[in-house]
């Protein structure tokens, strides 16, 4: 039997979300697509080469419906099916044959258009998991395949937001661990920070921690990993923010193969709304790919030629290898140290082509106490505008913004008025 579908008809929007919406990734799928018209095809195959596909094992046919149930006859169903139709008729009665030769378990996705006479209802009743109007685009189909799983599994699916520096020493790692302390306390999303520098990683330092596990044990130990031995890897900062440390120890090198750290972000994605990484400033192949699957990254720099230089490469080669995600992000840090000669934030958008999200002013003072004592910006001034632009980066980051009070009637000092006269004469 083909899968039950995940929408009813009421439930079909008819504007597709903005591209920039967030697409939680695919786990280890097969998908094959069989598509009638060569623009289909063309996007189906640009949609295996997104990241949130990374995993998934995707393949495309051209014939449609009767060149899938051709295809199943002798050789099992993949996960997902892709079909294109071009509004015949005769899709209901290809829907019934493919069901003879499609193992159970197996997800359909139609791709039809405005011309096709089939009702949405007939359609689910065959066990059509997702129906979507063509023309389609390669965000779509990136869009229905992650949305099979996302969707139907009823698990949290944890976004991931990678926050690195153009150059070392630029402070990214206090603007991770600042802004991963907004979005737990201010945006009140359940999060872990990773501190992925296991040399010489601060994030124990500066959150005051000193766990005995942390980061190295998952690692190192990826055959062993689930939710339970991740939570017991956590350390509790506060209620709504974890901490997976680095053993910040010279005992051993740490060079990793590409997908060393995947185990840990999918595990963690599981259970966990946001996950910040704090990455090293190094160009590896583990680190790239930590910043290509992010779902959003935030570049922290210094207003400095070399920062300007990295930058703008960064933002490039992230742009190319992410077609279809939100374009990364950038925020200058330290502005305004005295006599350093720096280069203002418009001269820097202007050479990047974009604006900065923030320009976090230099205060040796605070920060330098901050580190010392193991707290958060927040924590020492939660008053100071860069507590502010902390969590205004948090915001830009999650996509979510402040719980706004509801605005009080005009009315309100009357009737608090009367309420009072009323308590006052009982």
């Amino acid at each position: 039997m083909i899968s039950h579908a995940r929408q009813n008809p009421q439930e079909q929007p008819d504007i597709a979300p903005p591209a920039d919406d967030y697409i939680a990734p695919a786990p280890r799928v097969s998908v094959q697509a069989f598509c009638e018209t060569a623009e289909t095809g063309a996007a189906v195959r640009s949609a295996g080469e997104d990241r949130r596909l990374g995993k998934a094992h995707l393949s495309v046919q051209m014939g449609g419906v009767a060149a899938a149930i051709e295809a199943y006859r002798t050789v099992p169903t993949p996960n997902v099916i892709i079909l294109e139709t071009e509004g015949r008729s005769d899709i209901l009665a290809g829907l019934d044959q493919l069901a003879t030769v499609c193992d159970a378990g197996t997800r359909v996705v139609v791709i039809g258009s405005d011309n096709d006479v089939a009702p949405y209802r007939e359609l689910v009743r065959r066990g059509v998991s997702d129906y979507v109007v063509g023309p389609v685009d390669t965000l779509d189909v990136v869009r229905s395949i992650c949305g099979l799983f996302s969707a139907s599994e009823a698990i949290t699916v944890g976004r991931i937001i990678a926050i690195v520096g153009a150059k070392g020493g630029v402070g990214s790692s206090t603007v991770a661990h600042n802004v991963a302390w907004a979005i737990a306390r201010d945006v009140a999303l359940d999060s872990v920070v990773i501190d992925l520098d296991l040399a010489f990683g601060t994030a124990g330092l500066d959150y005051n921690q000193d766990p005995l596990q942390g980061i190295a044990n998952a690692v190192f130990s990826p055959d062993r990993l689930d939710t339970a031995v991740m939570e017991r890897l956590l350390a509790k900062c506060t209620d709504h923010l974890s901490l997976l440390s680095a053993p910040a120890s010279l005992e051993r090198v740490y060079d990793f193969g590409d997908d060393a750290f995947d185990s840990i972000f999918d595990t963690l994605r599981m259970t966990t709304p946001c996950i910040v990484l704090d990455v090293p400033h190094q160009w590896s192949g583990w680190t790239k790919r930590a910043l290509v699957g992010a779902d959003d990254i935030l570049i922290v720099a210094e207003p400095d030629l070399a920062n300007l230089r990295n930058t703008k490469n960064m933002l490039n080669i992230l742009k190319a290898s992410r077609p279809n995600d939100r374009p990364p992000l950038y925020c200058l840090n330290q502005v305004g140290m005295p006599k350093r000669p720096e280069i203002t934030a418009r001269e820097f958008a202007k050479t990047i082509e974009s604006q900065p999200i923030a320009a976090i002013p230099f205060d040796s003072r605070m920060f330098g106490a901050a580190a010392n004592n193991g707290q958060m910006i927040a924590e020492i001034n939660a008053k100071h505008r860069t507590t502010e632009m902390f969590l205004q980066i948090a915001q830009r980051l999650t996509g979510r913004g402040e719980t706004k009070k509801p605005r009080a009637s005009f009315l309100s000092p009357i009737i608090k008025k009367l309420r009072a006269k009323t308590a006052g004469g009982s």
